[in-house]
């Protein structure tokens, strides 16, 4: 330990020689030897103890005046810190003898310290409490000493704040971003990250669909009369699943029938006058061609009858939308209706609008996220594209994609929507950022 400066006979040169020096400190043990060992410059005392303030806001021994080195869990380590406990909450500096502390603390005194003591607490700027000193000496402390101690560790606190700030990993960091190099090593791996591989993405409305369905059109041309079965029921092959109005084919098959009684009563009545008329054997023919020509159009009438029923051609389940939207409505010859779809070959179809369009190799992966499960992702894998974008029926421009499950899923019930992330290839982190900017910028300025 180094000797002492004997006692200035000026406080105020000796205040700021131990300011400065408190300044000059490169950390808190350096600052803290200043405390306990070089404050006896200002005024004399026999021992000084500091503490400073451990993760938890509780005081902890870090010098004590004259001791190399500090023993831990000794009697006077142990009963000094019991001290520093009961002054700590003191943010002022105040004198203390032994009756000011608590019973079973005031025996132990006399033997481990002189009678007249000065705490002194080392506070921040805000007031937070980094530490305190107790100086001892036989001699009563006077106002005026306690005034220049009180000056003095307000500057010994704010030295304390300041190496805690800069020896915390964000004074650490202000004081690296201070220098020269370091903004140019900054920029190198900010340059650096741009070129660092990413996976492009999209995200796209989606809906699950049945990859393989058969399609339920309309036999023929006429007005759905009822449906038989509700939207997603499941049903087997030959069930019935809608009807047409039969009204203007049973007229039609009335009259063909009239017609037919008619076409064979004249072929009959000339087959009698053929005997011995000429001219009725000569017509006979034309009237069995009629006969044959009437129950022709009868019997395409009955099949047309009989395929007003519509039935299913295969298990699965049926897939339309509200029956109301179709009952009462014309349909043409061909026009879908329904589709027949087997649950267990369920897909994703995604709209991938023309905007956010990446490149896909078939077989990307396709995440399916489900409006009624968005925390339980779905994986699928591209099958399908289409070759152009065309509108979907929401009326955005994008491209028709079908994506079949990697596992069968049991909660990928057809119909159900969500929203499909799609991956691409893996491109520099600066193409994926200025992808879209310079797409924009080309559609504005034409080049």
């Amino acid at each position: 330990m180094t000797e002492p400066r004997p006692p200035a006979p000026d406080p105020v040169s000796a205040l700021l020689h131990l300011e400065a020096r408190a300044r000059a400190a490169s950390d808190r043990a350096q600052l803290e030897f200043v405390i306990a060992n070089e404050t006896w410059q200002l005024a004399q005392y026999r021992q000084a103890v500091v503490w400073r303030s451990d993760a938890l806001g509780r005081p902890a021994i870090a010098i004590v005046s004259g001791l190399a080195a500090l023993e831990g869990d000794t009697p006077f380590t142990l009963w000094i810190e019991r001290v520093a406990a009961e002054l700590w909450s003191s943010k002022v500096a105040r004198r203390v003898e032994a009756h000011d502390l608590s019973a079973d603390l005031e025996e132990g005194w006399a033997e481990w310290l002189p009678p007249r003591a000065l705490y002194v607490p080392l506070l921040s700027p805000g007031g937070e409490s980094l530490g305190a000193a107790l100086y001892v000496r036989d001699a009563a402390w006077d106002d005026v000493t306690i005034d220049f101690f009180g000056r003095l560790h307000e500057a010994y606190g704010y030295s304390a704040w300041a190496l805690s700030r800069r020896d915390s990993w964000t004074g650490k960091l202000a004081g690296w971003m201070r220098a020269p190099s370091a903004w140019l090593i900054a920029a190198l791996l900010a340059l650096g990250c741009l070129f660092v591989p990413v996976r492009m993405s999209a995200l796209a409305p989606a809906e699950v669909i049945a990859l393989d369905a058969q399609v339920v059109a309309a036999p023929m041309d006429g007005v759905v009369k009822a449906f038989h079965v509700a939207p997603n029921q499941a049903v087997a092959k030959d069930d019935l699943l809608f009807t047409l109005d039969d009204t203007t084919l049973a007229a039609k098959r009335e009259v063909a029938a009239k017609a037919l009684e008619t076409a064979r009563a004249d072929a009959l009545l000339a087959a009698q006058k053929a005997f011995d008329n000429d001219r009725s054997r000569a017509e006979l023919a034309v009237l069995q061609g009629r006969v044959k020509e009437k129950e022709a159009e009868l019997a395409s009438l009955a099949q047309l009858l009989e395929r007003i029923e519509v039935r299913a051609p295969r298990d699965g389940i049926v897939v339309f939308g509200d029956p109301n939207d179709w009952i009462g409505k014309p349909v043409v010859t061909g026009e879908r209706i329904a589709q027949i779809a087997d649950p267990k070959d369920a897909g994703v179809l995604v709209w991938l609008p023309a905007a956010d369009a990446i490149n896909l190799e078939p077989g990307a992966e396709i995440r399916l996220f489900l409006h009624v499960a968005p925390l339980a992702p779905l994986n699928a894998h591209l099958a399908q594209t289409s070759y152009q974008a065309i509108p979907s029926p929401e009326g955005v421009v994008g491209y028709r994609l079908r994506g079949r499950f990697t596992v069968t899923e049991p909660d990928a019930r057809i119909g159900l929507k969500g929203t499909a992330k799609l991956y691409g290839d893996r491109v520099p982190l600066v193409y994926l950022a200025l992808r879209r900017p310079l797409a924009t910028l080309r559609e504005w300025s034409g080049w």
